[in-house]
C-alpha cells in the first residue's frame, strides 16, 4: 500500500508519492534527497515519533502511524549553501575525512531490508554496458578515489584541474603508478567494472582524462555511479552510511556472482554487503610524495594473476593477499605469467602505455 507524504521545508511542499508503508525512514529521507538536495544527514524531520523520540532510520513507515496526506515539516541545508563554511582554507594541512569501519565483522549482508533494497536497484537502476561481459572471465570492480586516482572526485572539481588537496598541477601525476599496466594485465582475465559514489558525469570525465576509457589494450565493460548504492544501518557504532551491493551486478547479470567477483576499494565499509569479495586497497594519498615509491597495483597484478585460475573465489582471505601463494598443483603456464606480468611491472621505466 503506496503512502502520501507532504514535507514542509524553506516555504514549499514536496509530495511523496512513491513510497509504500514497508519501507523505512532511510527511504523516505532519500526521496526528499532527491526532491529538495538536502541530504539525509542533515534532514531533521519535526514532530516524526517512535516511542516517544525521533525515529532510526531502520523504521518502517507503519510503524509510525502516519496519516496518508500528513505533513511534515523539515529543518535542513544544502550542500552549496554551506559550501563558504565548509570549504577549509587552502594552506590547511590535508585531513582525511573518508569515514571508514574498523576490522570487526557487521553481519548485515543478509537482512531481508537490504536484500529487498538491492532487489529495488536491479529493477531501477539503468547501468549502461559499454563493452559486452566476455564469457568465462571473471570481475573485478574497482573504486576511483585512493584507489586509482590520488584524489577525490568532487562536483566542484575543474575538469582537466588538479585535485583540491594536491599540489600536483597534472592529471597524470594524480594517476596511480602502473595504473595501465594493471588493467592491461587483469583484463587478460576479468572483466572491468568501474564503481565509484559520485555522479555519472564526474566518472566519465575521470576516466577520459586518465585515459581509461578508450585504451587500446583493455576496455571498461560499463561503469556505476552511486544511484546503485544502498544505506544500511550498522547500529550505535556507526550509524547509517551507503555502501556498493555487488548484489546489484549479479542481479543484473547472471554470469557474475559471488564465486567470480573481486572488488578494490580504499574504504571497508564499500564492500560491507559483500565482505568475503572485497579486498581493502591501501589508499593512494598525497601523490607528490608517494608517487615514486607506490607499488600497490605492481603487487595486484600477481594476485589477481595468481587467482584467476581459480573456480571459486569465494573461500579466499582478501585481508591476507599479499601472503596469498597459489598452490603447487595449479597450472604451471599461469604461474609462469604471474610472475611475468609481475616482473613486468616491477621493472617498468613508464606509469602509463601511451593511448594510441
Amino acid at each position: 500500500m503506496t503512502i502520501e507524504i507532504v514535507i514542509k521545508w524553506s516555504g514549499s511542499e514536496y509530495r511523496i508519492v512513491n513510497l509504500s508503508l514497508e519501507n523505512n525512514v532511510s527511504d523516505l529521507k532519500l526521496e526528499i534527497k532527491k526532491q529538495t538536495g538536502v541530504l539525509p544527514e542533515r534532514q531533521k524531520l519535526l514532530g516524526l515519533k517512535f516511542k516517544g523520540k525521533p525515529p532510526d532510520d531502520n523504521v518502517l513507515l507503519s510503524e509510525l502511524r502516519i496519516k496518508p496526506g500528513a505533513k511534515i515539516m523539515m529543518m535542513g541545508t544544502r550542500e552549496e549553501a554551506l559550501a563558504d563554511v565548509l570549504t577549509p582554507p587552502e594552506d590547511l594541512p590535508e585531513v582525511v575525512d573518508d569515514f571508514d569501519i574498523g576490522e570487526e565483522e557487521i553481519p548485515i549482508e543478509n537482512r531481508d531490508i537490504y536484500l529487498e533494497k538491492i532487489e529495488r536497484r536491479v529493477q531501477d537502476c539503468k547501468i549502461d554496458i559499454i563493452n559486452e561481459p566476455r564469457e568465462g572471465k571473471k570481475l573485478l570492480v574497482l573504486d576511483i578515489d585512493y584507489t586509482l586516482f590520488g584524489g577525490k572526485i568532487h562536483d566542484t572539481d575543474l575538469i582537466g584541474g588538479s585535485d583540491h588537496k594536491s599540489v600536483a598541477e597534472n592529471i597524470h601525476e594524480l594517476m596511480r603508478p602502473y595504473l595501465h599496466e594493471f588493467l592491461t594485465s587483469a583484463y587478460e582475465d576479468y572483466d572491468i567494472v568501474i564503481w565509484s559514489a559520485t555522479s555519472m558525469k564526474w566518472i566519465k570525465a575521470k576516466m577520459d582524462e586518465l585515459g581509461v576509457s578508450n585504451h587500446p589494450q583493455y576496455k571498461l565493460c560499463c561503469m556505476v555511479d552511486s544511484l546503485a548504492m544502498i544505506t544500511v544501518d550498522t547500529g550505535s557504532r556507526y550509524g547509517v552510511i551507503e555502501v556498493k551491493p555487488l548484489g546489484v551486478l549479479w542481479g543484473k547479470y547472471e554470469q557474475w556472482n559471488k564465486t567470480n567477483t573481486i572488488m578494490f576499494d580504499d574504504l571497508r565499509r564499500n564492500f560491507l554487503m559483500n565482505p568475503q569479495n572485497g579486498l581493502k586497497i591501501r589508499p593512494f594519498r598525497k601523490a607528490h610524495f608517494n608517487r615514486e615509491k607506490d607499488r600497490e597495483l605492481v603487487k595486484l597484478t600477481k594476485y589477481l594473476k595468481d587467482i584467476a585460475p581459480l573456480v571459486d573465489l569465494s573461500p579466499l582471505n582478501h585481508r591476507k593477499w599479499e601472503s596469498y601463494r597459489p598452490k603447487r598443483n595449479t597450472d604451471d603456464t599461469q604461474s609462469a605469467a604471474s610472475s611475468r606480468a609481475f616482473a613486468l611491472l616491477l621493472n617498468s621505466r613508464v606509469n602509463c602505455i601511451p593511448c594510441e
